[in-house]
């Protein structure tokens, strides 16, 4: 419209408008910390040492880490800050991060969690889709194996086939239920028989509209071309391609498996380079809107003002099914809540689990903020404008 604001995502009136003082008080604590490595690394290092040692820290990590970037320990605990999204137009993904559990009994609890959240969203408008991670369900050693055209003993074939039988059951839902699934990426070692389970899946399931949804990390070099070819394959085998696209989560883990086997690494060598194929992912999806539904997963700034452009350079409305934007919980609100003023269909991913399972998580992402995004930086600039803006205004 000619007279419609234009989207900034520097309004922190709006950004911050489900804070309280005292919310922005803690943020502004949290994200100081944060934003310096020693203490990041030596927090981190006491509170493992005190979980080692059985010392009482939980009430102390839910207070801080857990609540700024956890929904609660369980679904029904998640429904507060549920509802508090919505009442801003911002849905919810629901996002059981468990890590690190290596048994049936545990694949089968994932599983179950995350048929739970995907009942809660056939019940519910506020929560947009469900999310697991393959190595989550089942064994990523066996996945590795199968990547690297090794063969598998009867008890790992027994152990993929039921990782398949999982993932089915869960897809088998979604679709049932008319709600999507995030398939998240992982590391490139087992990507690609990921990727393999997950097309299949697809075939399956997406042939009215996406309903299952691979994750394309665009920091790989090789995700460029992995990226035409999944369309390709789509059109081909005629199914709907589901993307949710991200720069990726495993640069450092990636960079030393590569220097330790002596092989190139997978990952660019410049932010510029990933910044790019990111951007130029985002043109391609919005040129194949009709065959592609695309999740932008980012807090990069420019990306999220790149695809409101495009959309309207390719006639996509703004709250169009087929294109989505997401956040992580507890950061880039400047960028969620702006975005959901506008119009545009916004969604956090909504972390939920047991603290000290969900901890992993949480140590990857105090660590990630402030030393590879610098998230921490700009949240905190963010946040003093706005305690400096009600401050000036005597907002109480």
């Amino acid at each position: 419209m000619q007279n419609e604001k234009p989207l900034s995502f520097e309004d922190t009136s709006i950004a911050f408008s489900s804070k309280t003082n005292e919310d922005l008080e803690k943020m502004h604590f949290l994200f100081s910390t944060m934003n310096w490595k020693y203490p990041t690394k030596i927090g981190t290092f006491f509170i493992k040492t005190a979980l080692k040692f059985k010392l009482p820290v939980q009430s102390v990590i839910k207070k801080t880490l857990f609540t700024q970037f956890c929904g609660g320990e369980t679904i029904g605990e998640c429904k507060n800050t549920i509802a508090d999204l919505m009442k801003f137009n911002v849905r919810t993904i629901l996002d059981y991060s468990v890590e690190g559990l290596d048994s049936d009994e545990n694949f089968d609890n994932t599983m179950d969690k995350v048929l739970e959240s995907i009942e809660a969203a056939s019940s519910s408008s506020a929560i947009a889709a469900g999310v697991f991670k393959m190595s989550g369900i089942g064994p990523a050693h066996i996945l590795e194996k199968i990547q690297n055209g090794e063969i598998l003993t009867g008890d790992e074939s027994m152990a993929l086939d039921n990782t398949k039988r999982r993932a089915e059951i869960i897809c088998r839902m979604a679709y049932e239920k008319g709600v999507s699934v995030f398939i998240d990426a992982e590391e490139s070692w087992i990507q690609g028989t990921i990727d393999a389970m997950v097309f299949d899946l697809m075939k399956l399931y997406n042939r009215e509209k996406a309903i299952v949804f691979n994750t394309f990390q665009m920091y790989r070099a090789d995700m460029p071309y992995n990226l035409e070819k999944a369309f390709e394959l789509a059109s081909s085998a005629q199914f709907f391609l589901g993307i949710k696209l991200v720069r990726g989560a495993y640069m450092d883990k990636e960079r030393k498996m590569a220097a330790m086997k002596n092989y190139e690494s997978p990952i660019f060598s410049s932010k510029q380079e990933t910044d790019e194929a990111y951007d130029e992912a985002l043109q391609f999806c919005a040129k194949n809107i009709n065959k592609i539904s695309i999740c932008a997963g980012t807090h990069n700034e420019k990306s999220n003002y790149l695809l409101p452009y495009l959309m309207l350079k390719h006639e996509i409305e703004k709250n169009d099914p087929r294109v989505s934007f997401a956040q992580l919980y507890g950061m880039s609100d400047h960028i969620s809540y702006n975005l959901a003023a506008a119009g545009y269909n916004v969604a956090k991913y909504l972390p939920f689990g047991p603290i000290d399972t969900v901890l992993p998580y949480l140590f990857r992402r105090a660590e990630e903020n402030r030393a590879v995004t610098g998230t921490s930086a700009r949240e905190l600039q963010l946040i003093k404008k706005e305690i400096k803006r009600r401050k000036k205004s005597k907002i109480v």
